[in-house]
């Protein structure tokens, strides 16, 4: 049985009788667990209430996938999203075996469209990373090149689909994390504006700077996936009161007069020569599909690397106090005092990233230094955004790398976290400023590595974004 459709393809095939979700979803349960050993892209496989979904959707299949988006579509979710009686690890020895004991309104809102949840896939320790390989139960490889990441830190949600493991995943994204493992692993991945997708559910990193978006095999996987996950909520009063359009209607292909800025800053030095020549030769085909193409500029994108480890971290610092032995999740047995049981379940249970990020934040934001590190960081944020509004005076969308390099080896940045940090220079400006950006596969190394092209849209402009990258993509 096939598990490498896109959704419409499997729903013709269930409209037709060709299948049925229930050997559609045992196909691609048995291939998670031949790809184990080789990918390790799940953390926790869904097999039996999967199994039972599955079959529960047979019955009415071809009804259902009139009226929900997703009906009978295997879906993957990154497991720092809470799931109800399913553990929910965030990577991370300290949250090793905690149940949640409600589910993430993204998850929700998919299962409620038809979507059988197969799995909670690997991902960096609380989403740290931009390589996989921070988490506690073992790095991703990449199905391209097993040798090679499959970027971070939602790197087993893009090698879900990537590998043929689900037709969609979601992944969260806090300086990259959907788009950069989405360019490593050549599949669509969508980070979303800030306050499109409610958050409530998703296990806090940087909570001015996360956001849950899909993955797909195309745009229009992604589109659809959006349209489910979209719109306000009461329980997460960051959920903006925005209206959610069907985006798939929005896929015309038609972007003639689409005007396309493309910022100098990004196709300067530390760029890898085949990727600018892959970007650049993206954008000309969106200029021959009757895009305008004019130069923008983003002055103080020198600073968003900085800026964003400063704020990112102080924001992790802030939330990940909560994890400290007394209430869920690890507890140290060599503790004698309360002192103790803080310090020696934390360092314990935390990984090397982590602990550097909470020591790096707490830094930031203590006595002394404040003012000189996180209010002037937050400063500069002010200026990027004034960047982006005066940019989108003069175009809709901008086009950029997702990625200055594509995928580089297992184990080749792991001690070098400031080489690390830079794999996000082109991707943490998008989560600071607050709008929508999409990567799409636009090309491959000579090395046969994936390499993505970064298209970025103004605030809840997913509509015109998501348009530009079908048309490209088509």
């Amino acid at each position: 049985m096939t598990t490498n459709l896109t959704i419409d393809e499997l729903h013709q095939l269930y409209a037709s009788g060709g299948a049925k979700p229930s050997e559609i979803t045992a196909a691609v349960l048995a291939r998670i667990e031949q790809s184990t050993e080789r990918l390790n892209a799940f953390i926790t496989i869904n097999k039996d209430a999967a199994l039972k979904q599955a079959e529960v959707a047979d019955a009415n299949i071809k009804d259902a996938i009139t009226t929900q988006p997703l009906a009978g579509i295997p879906v993957a979710v990154k497991d720092n999203m809470c799931t109800t009686g399913l553990r929910t690890t965030c990577g991370s020895k300290i949250l090793g075996n905690f149940l949640p004991p409600y589910t993430a309104t993204a998850v929700a809102k998919l299962e409620a469209a038809g979507a059988i949840l197969v799995g909670k896939t690997n991902l960096d320790e609380f989403a740290m990373g931009s390589s996989n390989e921070n988490s506690a139960f073992g790095p991703v490889r990449n199905p391209i090149n097993e040798d090679y990441v499959p970027g971070g830190s939602s790197g087993g949600s893009a090698v879900a689909v990537a590998a043929d493991l689900s037709s969609v995943s979601l992944g969260s994204d806090t300086g990259g994390s959907i788009r950069q493992p989405a360019s490593f692993c050549g599949v669509v991945g969508l980070k979303p504006t800030y306050g499109r997708v409610s958050r409530y559910g998703l296990v806090a990193f940087a909570s001015s700077l996360d956001q849950i978006g899909p993955f797909g095999k195309n745009v229009r996987d992604v589109a659809r996936t959006l349209s489910v996950i979209a719109g306000r909520d009461r329980y997460d009063a960051t959920s903006a009161n925005e209206p959610v359009p069907n985006f798939l209607n929005a896929l015309t292909g038609d972007i003639q007069g689409l005007r396309v800025g493309v910022p100098p800053e990004c196709f300067g030095e530390g760029l890898d020569a085949e990727v600018k020549t892959a970007v650049e030769a993206a954008i000309k085909k969106l200029e021959e599909r009757g895009a305008e193409i004019v130069e923008v500029a983003l002055p103080h994108s020198k600073y968003v690397v900085a800026v964003y480890y400063l704020i990112a971290t102080a924001e992790a610092s802030s939330n990940l106090a909560r994890f400290d032995g007394v209430r869920y999740g690890y507890r140290s047995e060599t503790a004698k005092t309360l002192a103790e049981m803080y310090q020696h379940t934390r360092d314990e249970a935390f990984g090397a990233e982590v602990k550097r990020r909470i020591m790096l934040g707490t830094f930031a934001l203590s006595s002394g230094y404040y003012d000189a590190y996180y209010e002037k960081a937050q400063r500069v944020r002010t200026m990027l955004c004034n960047d982006f509004a005066e940019a989108f005076q003069k175009c809709d969308v901008i086009a950029t790398p997702t990625a200055p390099t594509p995928a580089f080896k297992l184990g080749e940045k792991v001690n070098d976290p400031l080489a690390m940090y830079l794999d996000d220079i082109f991707t943490v400006t998008i989560n600071l400023v607050g709008v929508p950006a999409i990567s799409v596969p636009c090309g491959a190394s000579s090395a046969g590595l994936p390499i993505g092209l970064q298209l970025i849209g103004n605030h809840f402009d997913e509509a015109r974004l998501l348009n530009a990258a079908y048309a490209y993509e088509a």
